[in-house]
């Protein structure tokens, strides 16, 4: 009944099958659209009490401009999340420096993130560094677990993609709240 709801409103069509219809709306779109919508800064201070004792509730899009560009930046986010996006490939780190790649230390000196003595990933930005999914903060995390370490090329090379997650995220997440304006308090 919500799905017929909202594909009234929408005058579009909800096709519960993956194929391509003009004017209709897949389930997946759905949950990209949801997905962005609780990725919206502006919502989630609206709502802070809200989402920490109950479950988050999806504003009914305005109209169908609006759902369409939020479905969109869902897909974006999703598909960054989910670490699938061609945008990771384009790295804005670096490590620099040749050694045993043992984790003994995290410690950031300005957009440096040190990982022993001698080697660090350069060009790690405040946002990044700083960004907190749920109770913990990604950038920092995945380091901190593979203390006393070697991390192999294959984690430096995630590490980096995570990286590019955090600052694409963010940006996504300002366009978010350009799409989805909600008062704040």
């Amino acid at each position: 009944d919500l799905v017929k709801e909202i594909a009234a409103n929408l005058n579009m069509e909800f096709a519960y099958e993956e194929e391509q219809k003009p004017n209709a709306f897949s389930p997946e779109d759905l949950l990209d659209y949801i997905y962005a919508v609780l990725h919206s800064p502006g919502y989630r201070k609206t709502y802070r009490d809200s989402l920490k004792t109950g479950f988050p509730r999806a504003p009914f899009p305005a109209n169908k401009k609006q759902f369409q560009s939020l479905v969109k930046l869902g897909a974006e986010l999703r598909s960054l999340h989910l670490m699938e996006s061609e945008k990771l490939n384009r790295l804005t780190t670096d490590y620099p420096k040749k050694g045993d790649n043992i984790v003994r230390q995290v410690k950031r000196e300005k957009n440096r993130v040190h990982i022993n003595k001698t080697q660090y990933f350069a060009e790690i930005r405040d946002v990044a560094w700083e960004f907190h999914i749920g109770g913990f903060q990604p950038a920092q995390k995945y380091l901190k677990d593979r203390k006393n370490r070697e991390l192999t090329f294959d984690e430096i090379s995630h590490y980096q993609k995570i990286i590019v997650a955090l600052m694409e995220t963010e940006k996504i997440m300002q366009k978010i709240d350009a799409c989805l304006p909600l008062k704040t308090s």
